[in-house]
């Protein structure tokens, strides 16, 4: 374990407050020794960790100028915040980040009063900003006051609609609002689109030093005798530059270029708006992913395991099984091989989505939209109606953002885009806010929508194969973050009759009907129940839509008990069964049913086989399930 560096100034600071009687030189020294601290931090945690080291100098300089928690401060998105969580009392804590009962590795209004809006999804903190402006200005009520609204947004976040939906309103309303461009030309995967080429436009050609120069003036906001040196300097520079036309368009004035890790420009530039600022204003700041220790990594270090500060090497347990994520993509390669209609597309999450590995063997048929889910699903869905064969892989939790257009641009057309639901179920240290526990239940929802979920890599393989082969239809298959329970893989998919399960294993009084990856889990359970007289029937549903009645209702007749499992919320799999059962009338023959189920309640990060315990769905659960709805353990107590 390496040693905790040396942080005198930052070991006097306990809360923002303790850096209001900092000199700007000093807060330059609590910066680098913030750096290091998160450093150190990471290396023994793991977490999020390039975004952070890109704002340091930012964070430091915002906490020293507005007032936090009364000035709201929203990071976007929130993977941002750890030097942010070190400064507003959450040091010591830091350890325990994104661990069991630690802290969230994101912005959580329970978690501090400086946490004044959680953002673990992109593109929401301008609005969440306006609406703190509007609250302030109707005097709404806050324990902590109201103050300035303050969202700093990263350039990656920014190419969200949602981010310029926001704008036009807020540029409308022309309230006081401090928006400030984090712009590390970089978010999880290298920026895409025409934002990212705008952004890179703006400082491509003049020198820092003429930028700081500019950035201490911010024109109107200056006194006057310093104002028509700062315009001219301001207009040279937009001469030679796009300059910040188009925000300026949406109703806000426009500070930068700016170096964000000049301390001397954030906190002149900072200072000046706090003092002038009567209206929307956007400060442009550029940054270095990584800045300080993981600029040369190809992901700037985006999230990482724990790792030696010294090599840079991971500390990662040895796989005993290729990824779901891996078997994938590797999977969706082959298929394209054959087929040249196959097209893929992703929202910024080529690597997490494995579609890196496709990119880089089909580059001109692979699509990164950015962070633009809605976009994502409509593209796709023109693709398919001109012809082409798109897999839109996007995580669960991401893909609700674009459910609007599932509905209407995908399903009512019935249009053949393949959904590949990555992170389906709990996802581990991201927590609630990443966990794919909704899309069986909105997407079993959809007339026609075939819904499809792999218990194993195998079965993911042979998943592939069968959404390619849909063409009248929309289709999804989900699986988990992580590797594969170790099953051989066959070389090529085989197409699954569509609507049906299988058979694992007969047994007597219960039946067990597994959607998922949580087969591992009631095969194990069942070894237990064997071992005390009882052999469930096993089966593996495959499909939530559409269900196999005749498996169904085989189940239900021979066995005086039947238990869904599924990795998701109540209203997927287990509701359609039970409406099944209902309307067939199996229930008026007296037959025990139960759904397992994730819980009604979002459940925080620990590592996933606690986050299920908690749900209730691992072998033990699956156990005691059994007994209880066979009223075996009431038996044995009454013995």
């Amino acid at each position: 374990m390496s040693e905790r560096p040396t942080t005198p100034l930052l070991d006097k600071v306990h809360s923002p407050n303790d850096l209001k009687g900092l000199s700007d030189f000093d807060l330059k020294r609590l910066a680098d020794e913030l750096r290091a601290e998160m450093i150190w931090t990471v290396s023994q945690t793991g977490g999020h960790f390039g975004a952070g080291l890109g704002v340091v100098e930012l964070t430091v300089a915002l906490h020293s100028v507005f007032d936090t928690p009364r000035d709201k401060l929203v990071w976007d998105v929130s993977h941002q915040c750890y030097p942010h969580k070190i400064l507003t009392g959450r040091r010591e804590q830091m350890l325990t980040i994104r661990q069991k009962d630690g802290l969230s590795g994101f912005t959580k209004r329970s978690e501090s009063p400086y946490d004044p809006f959680g953002a673990a999804h992109s593109s929401t903190s301008i609005s969440a900003a306006l609406g703190f402006a509007v609250a302030r200005d109707l005097n709404g009520d806050s324990d902590t006051g109201h103050g300035d609204a303050i969202a700093v947004i990263g350039d990656g976040a920014m190419s969200g609609g949602m981010a310029f939906e926001a704008m036009n309103n807020a540029g409308h309303m022309g309230k006081r609002l401090i928006v400030i461009l984090n712009d590390n030309e970089m978010s999880i995967a290298p920026p895409t689109g025409a934002m990212s080429s705008y952004l890179s436009r703006l400082y491509a050609g003049a020198p820092f030093q003429e930028f700081k120069a500019a950035a201490k003036g911010a024109v109107s906001l200056l006194p006057p005798p310093f104002q028509e040196g700062a315009r001219r300097a301001k207009e040279l520079l937009k001469s030679a530059t796009v300059g910040g036309t188009l925000f300026e368009e949406l109703g806000f004035s426009y500070v930068g270029p700016i170096d964000g890790h000049d301390m001397e420009s954030l906190l002149s530039v900072l200072r000046t708006v706090k003092a002038r600022a009567d209206g929307p204003i956007l400060i442009h700041a550029i940054t270095q992913k990584g800045k300080g220790y993981s600029e040369h990594r190809a992901d700037r270090g985006h999230a990482t395991a724990k790792f030696n500060i010294a090599t840079g090497e991971q500390v990662k347990a040895p796989s005993n099984a290729p990824s779901y994520t891996k078997v994938f993509a590797q999977s969706l390669i082959a298929e394209a091989e054959d087929d040249p209609k196959v097209v893929a597309v992703t929202a910024a999450m080529p690597d997490g989505t494995g579609l890196d590995l496709f990119a880089e063997r089909f580059p001109s048929r692979c699509f990164d939209v950015g962070i633009a889910e809605q976009h994502g699903v409509t593209f796709a869905a023109g693709m398919a109606a001109g012809g082409l064969k798109p897999f839109c892989a996007i995580y669960s939790t991401f893909l609700q953002r674009g459910y609007d257009q599932i509905v209407h641009d995908v399903a009512i057309q019935r249009l053949p885009v393949r959904f590949a639901i990555d992170r389906a179920g709990l996802v581990g240290a991201d927590g609630c806010t990443h966990a794919g526990s909704y899309d069986i239940s909105y997407m079993t929802n959809l007339p026609g929508m075939v819904v499809m979920a792999a218990a194993d890599e195998a079965e993911l393989r042979h998943m592939v194969r069968t959404a390619l082969e849909i063409d009248d239809r929309p289709s999804a298959f989900r699986f988990p973050r992580g590797e594969g329970v170790g099953v051989e893989l066959p070389e090529r998919g085989k197409a699954l009759e569509i609507g049906k399960g299988r058979m694992i294993s007969e047994g007597n009084r219960v039946a067990i009907l597994n959607f998922g990856t949580r087969l591992k889990e009631v095969q194990e359970a069942a070894e237990t129940l064997t071992a005390r007289g009882i052999t469930p029937t096993i089966a593996d549903a495959r499909f939530a839509k559409p269900l196999d009645e005749d498996l169904i209702l085989q189940l239900a007749r021979h066995h005086e008990a039947l238990i869904t499992v599924e990795e998701g919320a109540v209203g997927g799999f287990g509701s359609h069964v039970a409406h099944l059962l209902a309307e067939k009338g199996v229930f008026d023959t007296g037959i025990k049913y139960r759904s397992m189920v994730l819980p009604d309640i979002f459940i925080d990060q620990a590592s996933p086989r606690d986050m299920y315990a908690v749900a209730g769905m691992n072998a033990e659960d699956i156990v005691a399930k059994v007994l209880t709805t066979l009223g075996v353990e009431v038996l044995t107590k009454r013995a």
